[in-house]
């Protein structure tokens, strides 16, 4: 079987990318944890079949790079917005209209490699949780994710704190995301981000941005909106959100890095 594919990056989160509108691809789990797999296969973050959908532009059929789907990724729906501009998809309003998992999102193309998604309302947000040696706060931004603040984000070692906060049963029995977060202007913060499903550190997590945001502001640690968060590539994303944070997006680059085949 040969698979046409697009490989994209959103601010440092890479993504294959993949056109199944006519349904030609029912890829099982290993198939995409093969693909996903650095060095072996194409590499990635995720992957990302575009397929069609009845009641929106279309649906973004969503996979970790375990191979197994996921719940929403921000940066992975800005690439697929961007993959559905290019390929010709037009919206049917003024938006682009798409499936993920139970909801349906709007983004647009704000410029050129450059995409605005609107995001969900958050919910559960938690305080005051104690993972080991570590102080977190928690909230639900389509995906969930584990936040703690500290002073040293450069020299953390993301994979084994984030590890250990990320399979903290007692806290997170489905597991988390976790971020690491920084404070570094009164409208600005840094993250570094271990993402369940990749169980690594990526260079940037949509949702992990959004929630590293919201959850400042919240606390008083940022003062306004949007806020600029600056991810592990070096990417800059800007989140917006209105003061009851139930209008909120997610914007910054979306690019198409390269296209290929693979043979499976």
């Amino acid at each position: 079987m040969h698979i046409d594919f697009t490989k994209m990056s959103g601010a440092g989160n890479d993504f294959i990318v993949i056109d199944n509108r006519q349904g030609l691809f029912n890829l099982t789990h290993e198939q995409v944890r093969a693909m996903c797999t650095r060095r072996t296969g194409i590499g990635a973050d995720g992957l990302i079949l575009l397929e069609t959908s009845e009641t929106a532009d279309f649906r973004m059929n969503y996979h970790n790079a375990d191979g197994f789907p996921g719940t929403m990724c921000g940066n992975g729906g800005r690439c697929a917005v961007w993959f559905a501009h290019l390929i010709g998809i037009q919206p049917t309003g003024e938006h682009y209209r798409f499936e993920a998992g139970p909801s349906i999102y709007e983004a647009e193309v704000t410029g050129d490699d450059w995409v605005r998604l609107h995001m969900r309302p958050p919910s559960d947000f938690r305080d005051g949780l104690q993972a080991g040696a570590w102080n977190c706060h928690f909230v639900d931004t389509g995906s969930p994710h584990a936040i703690a603040y500290v002073n040293n984000l450069d020299q953390l070692d993301v994979f084994t704190e984030g590890g250990n906060i990320r399979h903290n049963k007692e806290l997170f029995p489905d597991g988390t995301n976790v971020n690491f977060l920084e404070i570094t202007a009164p409208d600005a913060l840094s993250i570094r981000t271990f993402e369940r499903g990749v169980e690594d550190e990526t260079l940037a997590c949509g949702t992990g941005t959004v929630a590293a945001a919201l959850m400042s502001f919240r606390l008083g640690k940022v003062a306004s909106s949007p806020v600029r968060v600056k991810v592990k590539s070096g990417e800059t994303l800007m989140v917006g959100f209105n003061e009851m944070m139930d209008e909120i997006y997610l914007e910054g680059p979306a690019r198409a890095v390269y296209r290929g085949t693979i043979t499976l």
